[in-house]
């Protein structure tokens, strides 16, 4: 249990439970309650900044690791570990761009949309704010293997922290045939064991829930609270790209729900703190295919209710969902889970965030990602669902034209190539294949390659014709 001294401790999510534990503690849920667990700080003594702008000063000294990380330049905000403790490899150097184009696709003024863009980490996607995050706990309790189930991002993460620092090996599980090439060639050159088992994601969630437990193996995924804390940070540098302003919301694909979770907590804190004098609106967006908070949120009307959610609502659907026998199924694979781990934080951040739930189509969320890469930022399908959840709000008149709107984009385009080839195709057997057995009919706004004989003259025609 944590000490009354402790400046930092983890403690049940459950107002009506409130267990704490020690900091060096290894857990992924209350043992008193079973619900999930928070870092907490005790921040009267620990004294943070009185001003966001503080943090500005880290700039000059980029020369140092901790500064220079998107994740621990803000270290005063996520104090659980010491310096000398913390693990870095470059993470968080992100880029929040104005996307005119892309905000006249979503229906908004031209200035007012914004794209967080995470496909600049190390390892290609978010994760890597998490996973820095993770490792330096899992190197304060002197862990020396680390595991995790992925559909590919978090993988492809805990594989390049432990090659580059060299120190834990990685275990990796996956389920069969739902790992893009782009994200399983990430594990293997990186030299982790990869375990594929013969199921889904959820399969592979409780088996390697089962091998941490059994083997002692440090438990990475986002049900880990210290992942979390690194994934607020994401938001950190979002305010930073806005000069400190908060938006009006922020757009986020739905997939285990550890980001939109982390934003709530992140928003919370700073709140608490008098850092922001207000806190966005959330949205959070699931793929039609894997829509498990839409289900539970809209149409069944579950709700954090202030720490007391009906989980009868969740236990009920997902009695539902093993007699259908129903796996989750989309194009977006990151975001591919029936049973998000992080769902009461989520809720909880909902309610903190006056927060929404859409769902959108494999068709939608292709037709934003050919929006989002003829913008120059190109991004995986689930990256893309936060841009078509944000159209369709728009649409419904829920976002309104001139607020300012942060969409999240994940991972990169190369997480998953095929996907992206397939659209832009003009083989339609190929584009078939990939994206019609996904619900994907066409593909309005497809690049495709011009085919021309190998003639000078004919190229030149080509080329006048199409430019």
């Amino acid at each position: 249990m944590a000490a009354k001294t402790d400046l930092a401790f983890q403690k049940c999510i459950s107002p009506r439970c409130g267990t704490t534990y020690a900091i060096d503690e290894v857990r992924v849920q209350c043992e008193a309650c079973g619900d999930l667990l928070d870092v907490v700080y005790d921040w009267d003594r620990l004294r943070p900044p009185t001003s966001l702008m503080y943090f500005e000063e880290k700039w000059t000294r980029r020369h140092d690791p901790l500064c220079f990380s998107g994740v621990w330049r803000f270290h005063e905000l996520l104090p659980f570990a010491p310096q000398s403790q913390i693990v870095t490899i470059g993470e968080g150097q992100t880029l929040l761009q104005s996307a005119p184009a892309v905000a006249q696709f979503v229906g908004i003024q031209s200035d007012r949309l914004f794209l967080e863009y995470e496909g600049m980490n190390p390892s290609g996607s978010f994760k890597d704010n998490g996973m820095s995050a993770a490792f330096t706990h899992a190197r304060t309790i002197g862990a020396s293997r680390a595991a995790c189930a992925s559909t590919g991002n978090t993988s492809a993460s805990l594989a390049a922290y432990c090659s580059v620092t060299r120190l834990m090996k990685a275990v990796i599980f996956i389920g069969t045939g739902k790992i893009s090439y782009g994200k399983l060639s990430q594990a293997l050159d990186y030299g982790a064991l990869t375990v594929q088992i013969a199921g889904d994601f959820d399969d592979a969630m409780a088996r390697v829930k089962e091998a941490s437990r059994e083997l002692g193996i440090y438990l990475v995924n986002s049900v880990n609270p210290f992942r979390l804390e690194g994934q607020k940070t994401i938001m950190y540098r979002v305010l930073e790209g806005l000069r400190w302003q908060v938006p009006d919301w922020i757009v986020v694909p739905g997939g285990n729900l550890g980001n939109s979770s982390a934003f709530g907590k992140a928003f919370s804190e700073l709140y608490e703190l008098g850092l922001i004098d207000r806190i966005p609106r959330l949205a959070v967006i699931n793929a039609a295919g894997a829509n498990t908070l839409y289900e539970l949120y809209d149409r069944r009307g579950l709700r954090w209710n202030q720490g007391a959610p009906n989980l009868d609502i969740v236990s009920s659907y997902y009695a539902e969902l093993d007699q259908a026998r129903r796996r989750a199924s989309t194009i977006a694979s990151a975001i591919e889970i029936n049973r998000p781990v992080n769902l009461n934080k989520c809720l909880r951040a909902l309610e903190a965030c006056d927060g929404v739930v859409r769902e959108v189509t494999d068709q939608e969320i292709m037709d934003a990602k050919a929006q989002v890469g003829a913008g120059g930022l190109g991004c995986e399908p689930a990256s893309a669902a936060s841009v078509a959840g944000a159209r369709l709000l728009r649409h419904e008149g829920v976002i309104g034209a001139n607020e300012r709107v942060v969409c999240i984009l994940t991972g990169h385009q190369l997480k998953d190539p095929t996907a992206t080839v397939a659209y832009h195709t003009t083989d339609q057997d190929k584009f078939n294949e990939v994206l019609g057995s996904r619900g994907v009919q066409r593909a309005a706004y497809a690049n495709r390659a011009v085919a021309v004989p190998n003639d000078f003259d004919e190229i030149v025609k080509a080329i006048q014709l199409y430019s």
